[in-house]
């Protein structure tokens, strides 16, 4: 992405309460900044520089193209206190993380929230609930369950092995445990051939791509996503999107964009991927 060498920004840390516990975040702030800003919600565990350091590098170019960025990091994370949450248990934290981001930003009047992994799945259970989110960043979002991810495994993994010439060669010299793929594709089918009893799932692990459907269904703003092509949490997520009419009409309607980045792993641990993903975001939200 080509940056504006004109433009400047600077960068505070912040500091909010939930509940008795104190939170901690960094704003990435644009020498004349606009009504729209982003908010990054990590995808855990780790804390708000995100892997690769790509949440704080991300936060740097959207303020110097203009943008207003958060990043900080929730319960139990971080320099924060409180005990750890998981995705599913950080609505208050993402709430007082967009209060204390308007309170010290009054220029803002709405948030797009940007989340990768679990991260992803977090904003969008939480932002139809929320006038002030008018959109979502999605990368590779969460939406997994035993049975998915077997599918997942199946559908991609085994498929990607069979042109793997390294696979091959292990084969040609008698290198390959025939034994040990065998119990791990009937392991795969099991977990999809199981009950949801049976297989000892949570409600909330057997439900959650309904969940985040609902939710989806009930979001009004604009949703970006981004998809790895060499992850199963975004193949799994990509399947989700491909698995009902109900997700089919959503991903269609034209609120709605989908970029795959080819070859990018969970966490787009190449430079060239984390710029690419940079450039989509910050063209998207110069798009509305």
């Amino acid at each position: 992405m080509k940056i504006p060498q004109e433009n400047t920004s600077t960068e505070k840390t912040i500091c909010f309460k939930v509940g008795t516990d104190l939170l901690y975040g960094v704003m990435s702030l644009p020498a004349s900044p606009g009504s729209r800003g982003v908010l990054f919600i990590v995808g855990g565990p780790q804390y708000r520089a995100g892997s690769h350091r790509q949440f704080t590098l991300l936060s740097r170019d959207l303020a110097l193209n203009g943008f207003s960025a958060m990043r900080f990091d929730y319960r139990g994370m971080g320099d924060s206190e409180g005990d750890a949450c998981d995705f599913l248990n950080i609505h208050d934290d993402i709430k007082s993380a967009i209060n204390s981001f308007f309170l010290h930003n009054p220029h803002l009047s709405e948030i797009v929230l940007w989340g990768l992994c679990d991260g992803a799945s977090a904003a969008m259970l939480y932002a139809s609930g929320d006038t002030r989110v008018k959109g979502m960043v999605l990368i590779n979002p969460w939406v997994r369950t035993e049975a998915g991810s077997a599918k997942a495994h199946l559908k991609h993994y085994y498929k990607d092995r069979l042109t793997d010439p390294l696979l091959w060669k292990k084969i040609l010299h008698g290198q390959y445990s025939y034994r040990a793929t065998a119990k791990s594709l009937l392991s795969q089918l099991s977990q999809i051939l199981k009950t949801d009893k049976a297989s000892g799932e949570t409600a909330q692990q057997v439900h959650l791509p309904d969940q985040i459907l609902t939710a989806m269904q009930q979001f009004t703003g604009k949703t970006l996503i981004i998809l790895s092509e060499n992850d199963l949490t975004a193949r799994e997520f990509a399947d989700v999107l491909q698995g009902s009419k109900a997700w089919k009409n959503l991903s269609k309607s034209p609120q709605f964009r989908v970029h795959e980045l080819k070859n990018a792993n969970h966490t787009f641990s190449q430079r060239v991927w984390r710029n690419q993903v940079a450039s989509w975001t910050d063209e998207w939200l110069k798009s509305w």
